[in-house]
């Protein structure tokens, strides 16, 4: 074991994380009506999301980015070409190796999204005042910084 594993968890970082989980139960339900909309399940919408984020990356990368087996990201990349939102091709460096690319279509979804979530981020934050919005730009900033961090998982 890892002194990681054997460690007894930090009751403020589990504070930190129930605190989060609160916040993104009360804000996703600002997104639940899109992604009926859709018939996409949350597994392709995170494949989607790894896309948007990269372009294009070989379905063995996304493996241990989604943390399941092969055959399951293909199948989740085989409704989400069918979809139209992400196509595959053979990598022409190693012809072993298939390639997952986000369409047009796929980046304008996310960018849809993405744009649904900052307004709501907006309409969240418009209600603050300068010090709590000083204070969540500090907090947003840490996070940022921890986030680029190489030892992030």
């Amino acid at each position: 074991m890892t002194p990681q594993q054997t460690r007894k968890p930090d009751t403020r970082v589990e504070t930190v994380v129930d605190a989060y989980e609160r916040f993104m139960q009360l804000i996703s339900v600002g997104h639940a009506p899109e992604l009926v909309e859709l018939s996409l399940s949350m597994a392709q919408m995170k494949v989607l999301y790894v896309l948007w984020a990269r372009r294009e990356i070989q379905m063995s990368e996304l493996v241990p980015v989604l943390g399941v087996s092969l055959s399951t990201v293909s199948g989740l990349v085989d409704r989400l070409v069918e979809a139209g939102l992400a196509g595959r091709r053979d990598d022409p460096a190693d012809r072993r190796h298939v390639v997952v690319a986000i369409t047009g279509r796929g980046i304008e979804l996310m960018d849809r999204f993405r744009e649904l979530g900052l307004t709501q981020f907006r309409a969240l934050i418009s209600g603050l005042d300068a010090g709590e919005l000083d204070l969540v730009r500090r907090c947003i900033d840490i996070l940022a910084t921890a986030a680029s961090r190489k030892d992030h998982p």
